[in-house]
């Protein structure tokens, strides 16, 4: 079983375990008790029947484990991604108990999440980091992508008139040969994230029209731009007095000239930097591997992982690259 106190005393293992260092968990334990505290005292309905509160929070058996324990086991699930029944054979536990704790703990650190874009505009400042970015595109805000995540193929079922419908099509990505949910992603210069969209399935959804579902590039404010890459192809018909950056793409009968290419080669080496903060996600494990969970509740096990993401890279900001 892995607890705080085992933990302690064997800091070294904390990154493999849990994504982050012990020094990193104490500080989102911190926060998170008191968001946890205040969301289930403003709570005005019972989290199993739904039914208007009648006593106060606290009432009732006790958990288990403490509040500090269910948090380092939700951690330790997103970060290997393991079954409930091997969670609940390490901690003793009921599948079911698994099951209501990590979802009360996974409520909490996405309600704790917000990304800058989701802010007003007035909140927002401009940005000036790092300075390799901004030297060679002092526009760019933001650099943009879009990652997929295998998903369990949808079971057939029947509409409201008993005809057969096939789920399974919209999620069917025919660039990874199976079904997918995609999710949009846009980070600063430095890979900081700064939004992330909801998750769609991966098949019905072009990379650009989630972009434009979004309405991410139209919150830039004036004088700022946005990096992309050669998915979001026909973007500046949206936005013509837009500042954005895209590879060029090569056409029947017209391939690239020996300056594009240049160009894009040259591109790349700034925008590396989403691929760098997307390999991060990809390190906890329930976003790396084929998401066996409700669909539904992707989006916020996405946002959930961000927010974690960003923390590491404030205390430990991504490798910067030489660009020659």
């Amino acid at each position: 079983m892995i607890t705080y106190t085992k933990l302690t005393r064997y800091p070294e293992a904390a990154p493999s375990l849990i994504g982050m260092t012990l020094s990193a968990f104490d500080s989102l334990y911190d926060e998170f008790a008191v968001a946890h505290r205040e969301r289930l005292h403003s709570a005005p309905l019972t989290r199993r029947t739904r039914q208007p509160r009648q006593r106060a929070m606290g009432a009732g058996k006790q958990h288990t484990y403490d509040l500090r324990e269910r948090l380092l086991m939700t951690l330790f699930w997103l970060r290997v991604y393991t079954t409930y029944a091997v969670i609940a054979f390490f901690y003793e536990l009921d599948r079911t108990n698994v099951e209501d704790n990590l979802k009360d703990v996974l409520t909490t650190l996405e309600a704790m999440t917000t990304f800058t874009y989701e802010r007003p505009t007035a909140e927002r400042t401009r940005l000036r980091s790092p300075q390799a970015v901004m030297d060679a595109f002092p526009a760019v805000r933001l650099v943009i992508d879009a990652r997929e995540q295998p998903v369990r193929r949808p079971q057939a079922g029947r509409d409201a008139e008993g005809n057969l419908q096939d789920r399974q099509k919209p999620y069917y990505s025919g660039k990874k040969k199976r079904h997918t949910l995609k999710s949009q992603l846009a980070v600063r210069p430095d890979g900081l994230i700064e939004a992330v969209s909801d998750s769609v399935p991966g098949g019905a959804t072009h990379d650009l029209t989630l972009l434009r579902q979004t309405a991410l590039l139209a919150e830039l404010a004036e004088g700022e731009g946005a990096m992309l890459d050669k998915g979001y192809d026909g973007i500046r018909n949206d936005f013509p007095d837009l500042r954005l950056y895209l590879p060029f793409k090569a056409r029947r009968n017209h391939p690239l000239t020996l300056e594009e290419k240049a160009y894009n080669s040259h591109l790349s080496r700034y925008r590396i930097v989403v691929e760098h903060t997307l390999a991060q996600l990809h390190r906890f494990q329930v976003l790396a591997h084929v998401f066996r969970h409700d669909r539904a509740r992707h989006t916020g096990i996405v946002r959930i992982v961000a927010g974690l993401v960003n923390r590491q890279i404030r205390v430990v900001p991504l490798k910067t690259y030489a660009v020659a």
